[in-house]
């Protein structure tokens, strides 16, 4: 049986439970700054579409579609089609959270023109990392079934190699997100699209959000120091 495995007892399950907790007060941190900043409006009366439009020619970059997509806090950038998708929350709204994450899906997209490196590489890492957290637990699940045998052993190592892409993703992930924060308050800044107060405001949204994948890459290491801890010491009697 994996070690440390008792009766059914898994000790390690407290990495999970900690690397939820860690997820779940970054979740409740983000809403709750997001919610408290939805309803401020900013000074200009600018909406989140507007603004994203705005920055973006301000940067030299005008074969950027801007759409509105459904659902709250959804927004995102696709380096692959040049489409910048705001949500529900900011693509009609004036809040200096609105505006704030339209900045920040900005600063992805000016990432992209200007061709900085994190943004590459985590790129070419996403279809690896897509491909592990489909296949990693299949293939540890059912290592674990065949934990006595040789193939199962095989398969329980393929399995974490494959969730380690998905770790790796998440830590690549991390310097792209504080870089497109800290060029959508620069650009905010630098076009006088916001006063000190509004970007003293727009930064704590960011901060919030920021703090969901630090949360999200922690809880990946821990799942990840379980899988190794619970087979890494695997004994076969």
């Amino acid at each position: 049986m994996p070690y440390g495995y008792y009766y059914w007892f898994d000790p390690t399950y407290i990495l999970v439970i900690i690397g939820a907790i860690l997820c779940g007060i970054a979740s409740w941190k983000v809403r709750s700054t997001y919610a408290k900043y939805s309803s401020v409006g900013n000074n200009k009366g600018i909406t989140g579409a507007e603004a994203a439009r705005t920055i973006l020619e301000s940067q030299g970059i005008y074969d950027v579609e801007v759409v509105h997509i459904r659902g709250e806090l959804t927004d995102n950038y696709n380096p692959s089609t040049k489409v910048l998708s705001l949500s529900d929350s900011t693509f009609a709204s004036s809040s200096v959270a609105a505006v704030g994450v339209a900045a920040h899906e900005c600063g992805h997209a000016v990432q992209h023109h200007k061709g900085y490196a994190p943004i590459a590489m985590r790129n070419a890492i996403l279809p690896f990392a897509n491909l592990g957290s489909t296949l990693s637990w299949v293939l540890i699940i059912v290592g674990a079934i065949m934990f006595r045998s040789n193939t199962g052993h095989l398969l329980i190592n393929i399995g974490i190699i494959a969730f380690s892409a998905v770790v790796l993703f998440q830590l690549v992930t991390l310097p792209v997100e504080f870089n497109a924060s800290s060029r959508a308050l620069k650009i905010l800044r630098q076009i006088g699209m916001f006063d000190e107060a509004e970007l003293s405001m727009t930064r704590k949204v960011l901060g919030a959000a920021a703090m969901t994948y630090v949360a999200s890459a922690a809880s990946s290491i821990l799942q990840l120091l379980r899988l190794v801890l619970l087979f890494g010491g695997r004994r076969d009697d």
